[in-house]
């Protein structure tokens, strides 16, 4: 089981990592307070502990933003312990809160009984994010910054494959094979018209060529930029 730690306080961030790996939890402390977002997806946690004062955005803040995407139970850890904080945490889809200094064995059992009543789901695992762009399959999404954009089914399974192979090009057989495997019949001409859809959505974000093409190849997004 991973969890993700979002402490600013290394000490009791790196106290917490190893106690859970005495409980066979692998744990990451977060790296980039301006993008916990993008590091909880790339991780891919069952759990996430949230401390409320955090630089440049609180908890809070970030709660929101996980609970766009992702339905990962979230554990505030925070030395606020008036009842107005935990009303807070909680109607911004938190799952517990928890007040500073606290017992790890309180901190463990509430763990277990979170992940016991939460899983067989792991809905972070059905989300794709790269350059900021958050993919979210299940639904058929795209999230940048405040917007947030719906795709057709063929072009989610377009978009999905792109985003699987990010870096790689894609040669358009692979695509229309990938729309075939769905029962839909699409040709060379029906593949560009849902090319053409998808960019004019990530152009209408902001995200202009972030689909390029690749003369007599096929279509890629780029890994990094």
């Amino acid at each position: 089981m991973k969890l993700f730690i979002v402490e600013d306080d290394t000490i009791i961030a790196q106290k917490i990592k190893q106690h859970m790996k005495k409980w066979g939890y692998e744990g990451a402390i977060v790296q980039d307070f301006q993008n916990v977002l993008s590091e909880a997806i790339a991780f891919d946690p069952q759990l996430i502990l949230m401390d409320i004062s955090l630089p440049f955005f609180n908890g809070y803040y970030w709660c929101g933003e996980i609970r766009k995407v992702s339905k990962t139970p979230i554990i505030f850890i925070s030395s606020a312990t008036d009842n107005m904080n935990i009303v807070r945490a909680i109607e911004m889809g938190a799952d517990d809160y928890i007040t500073k200094p606290f017992d790890f064995e309180v901190l463990v059992a509430k763990i277990h009984a979170i992940l016991r009543r939460t899983y067989d789901f792991n809905a972070a695992s059905n989300v794709i994010e790269h350059r900021g762009l958050i993919f979210n399959i299940n639904n058929f999404t795209i999230s940048f910054k405040d917007q947030t954009e719906e795709l057709t089914k063929n072009e989610a399974k377009i978009f999905q494959t792109l985003m699987e192979n990010k870096g790689k090009i894609i040669k358009r057989d692979k695509l229309m094979m990938t729309l075939w495997e769905s029962d839909s019949f699409v040709d060379d001409s029906a593949l560009y018209t849902n090319i053409n859809r998808l960019r004019k959505k990530l152009d209408h974000m902001g995200l202009e060529h972030f689909i390029t093409t690749k003369k007599g190849e096929g279509y890629m997004i780029e890994g990094s930029i």
